[in-house]
């Protein structure tokens, strides 16, 4: 992974750390294989790129944090936010979590195979991504959206939606946690008609 600075800023670091326990909310569990959308199969084989203003890197706990207009690319795949706090595993996997300014969010995007302009985007309060696995979590608030080209032809929303891109697998609850709890809230999903076709 490159790390690249475009400004270093003596600021004091703040706390990046979000309550844990924010309001659960959940009533349904979905398991969404209903398109393929395989996340661009290149991108695993890609380096992975972060820019940020500042970046403090701590050796012995293997814990990087990045402040200011964050931008982590991997091919096609951009994820955007104010601060983010890298951790790398023992097996030199790294997980990325990114949280936006209050009033601001994440953001996510990335092409999909089986077609020219297929895309999958999302927003959420933070976004937690693992290299490994490319397994991302849009946390609180969070929706994600299909797109073909400009047209959305699916669409999420929930405090927690998870998508595997190697296994074409999205999970959506409604507690930060990804937890389901029953009567608490539920999730939203909007799928969009087929086109019909001609008669011949």
């Amino acid at each position: 992974m490159t790390v690249k600075m475009k400004k270093m800023n003596m600021s004091p670091s703040r706390n990046i750390l979000m309550p844990a326990a924010r309001r659960l909310t959940l009533v349904l569990c979905c398991l969404l294989p209903l398109t393929a959308v395989y996340a661009e199969k290149a991108d695993s084989q890609k380096e992975t790129n972060i820019e940020a203003e500042l970046s403090n890197v701590d050796g012995k706990s293997n814990i990087t944090t990045l402040t200011g207009e964050v931008v982590m690319t991997r091919g096609t795949l951009i994820v955007k936010g104010d601060r983010a706090v890298i951790t790398q595993t023992p097996d030199q996997h790294r997980n990325v979590v990114l949280f936006s300014n209050p009033g601001k969010q994440t953001s996510f995007r990335q092409k999909r195979d089986g077609g020219d302009d297929l895309w999958v985007e999302g927003v959420a309060d933070w976004i937690e991504y693992d290299d490994k696995s490319e397994v991302a979590k849009f946390i609180s608030k969070a929706r994600v959206r299909y797109l073909d080209g400009k047209k959305v032809t699916q669409e999420q929303e929930g405090e927690f939606l998870s998508y595997d891109s190697i296994n074409d697998v999205f999970v959506a609850t409604n507690a930060t946690t990804g937890a389901r709890v029953p009567g608490a809230g539920r999730v939203k999903l909007t799928l969009q008609p087929r086109p019909v076709k001609p008669a011949n």
